[in-house]
């Protein structure tokens, strides 16, 4: 099936139809892609190493392969992004269990050794939210900017790459790119204005 060119993120009703059939390796591609950035982000702002990062990447990817023939979803009982929360969360906490089986200290997270990895994941749940969102508010965003780099005359993305992505003075954005530095600011405000609608419309699709 191809994809809509208007969704950078997939609504979460056709995106888990598609993936439902596992040899649609186009949607699963597209489901890698479009998630894989976020999932990483989270495990390394946990504190996991880029390798541990890699691995919960793939346990994730493998898992949900495995559960999705029969799932079905849901938006009444939970929303795609706690659904997908709830897999990363879980194997970020048993990467922890395997750094302190190997270290051989039970004591590494602060629990005893009677206790499991239910106890790691409750330790950690409030702050694992707060990182989870944050990092969701990143793709989202990430995604807006991929947009506007697709829709947008290039001339105009570059001046708003330039004054806002690296912090360009507007004087030398407009000398680089030959425009009046009122263009700059005009050009800087319409984008960001079309940035700020293009996140709010995927938070409709994927929350």
């Amino acid at each position: 099936m191809p994809r809509d060119q208007d969704e950078l993120i997939p609504t979460r009703a056709s995106l888990l139809a598609r993936l439902k059939n596992l040899e649609d390796h186009a949607s699963w591609q597209d489901f890698f892609d479009t998630y894989w950035k976020l999932i990483y982000g989270v495990c390394v702002k946990r504190g996991l190493s880029p390798t541990e990062a890699e691995d919960v990447v793939q346990e994730t990817m493998c898992a949900a392969m495995k559960s999705m023939p029969g799932f079905n979803y849901n938006r009444s009982v939970g929303s795609f992004k706690s659904w997908l929360l709830n897999m990363v969360r879980w194997r970020i906490a048993d990467q922890f269990r395997k750094r302190s089986l190997i270290r051989n200290s039970p004591h590494h997270l602060g629990v005893d050794s009677s206790g499991g990895l239910d106890e790691i994941v409750d330790k950690q749940t409030e702050d694992f939210q707060i990182v989870w969102d944050q990092q969701w508010e990143r793709a989202l965003f990430d995604a807006a900017i991929d947009k506007m780099k697709r829709t947008i005359d290039p001339e105009k993305y570059r001046i708003f790459d330039l004054l806002v992505n690296h912090q360009w003075p507007a004087a030398k954005v407009a000398q680089n790119v030959k425009v009046s530095v009122d263009q700059v600011y005009l050009v800087k405000h319409r984008v960001t204005q079309l940035v700020k609608a293009e996140v709010e419309r995927l938070k409709q699709h994927v929350t």
